[in-house]
């Protein structure tokens, strides 16, 4: 009886490694697709990891008045007009652009993550839609105290 027991905890504990071990690779596969979509210019990226509810918005530091304010509400298609602008004009960020990701928590159907990209840092909360991580929400803080693109 003892090594029944023993046999399923195991297999639970097994079980439960795979599955989270499944949805960080998930959410780390949604946040990279993020970076790399507005990085790249790639809309299809953008596409994969986005919910077309997005609502994203965040803060830009003025340096002559050294405030921040808020900037208005970037939508899914904006989103992805913005990527094809990248394209379109070749705005792509310099090669050591950060392009960090840090999973905050993990939960059964939600998530939050912090991305550092050459504009600032996001953060991202996420959503798991059938057996995959969208992204729902994300608010931002920038500029970097180091430019990264590479318009400087």
């Amino acid at each position: 009886m003892k090594k029944l027991i023993l046999t399923l905890a195991v297999v639970l504990i097994s079980n439960l490694a795979i599955a989270q071990t499944s949805a960080k690779a998930g959410v780390t596969k949604a946040c990279t697709n993020y970076i790399e979509g507005f990085y790249e210019g790639d809309t299809a990226k953008l596409k994969e990891s986005l919910q077309p509810s997005l609502h994203k918005f965040g803060f830009w530091k003025d340096k002559e008045k050294n405030v921040y304010n808020q900037v208005g509400h970037m939508s899914f298609e904006q989103a992805l007009a913005f990527a094809q602008d990248v394209k379109d004009n070749k705005k792509f960020p310099a090669k050591d652009a950060p392009k960090e990701i840090t999973i905050l928590d993990i939960g059964d159907t939600i998530a939050a993550a912090r991305v550092t990209a050459w504009w600032g840092i996001d953060f991202i909360l996420l959503s798991k839609r059938g057996d995959k991580w969208m992204i729902e929400q994300v608010l931002w803080e920038g500029p970097l105290k180091k430019k990264h693109y590479t318009n400087d």
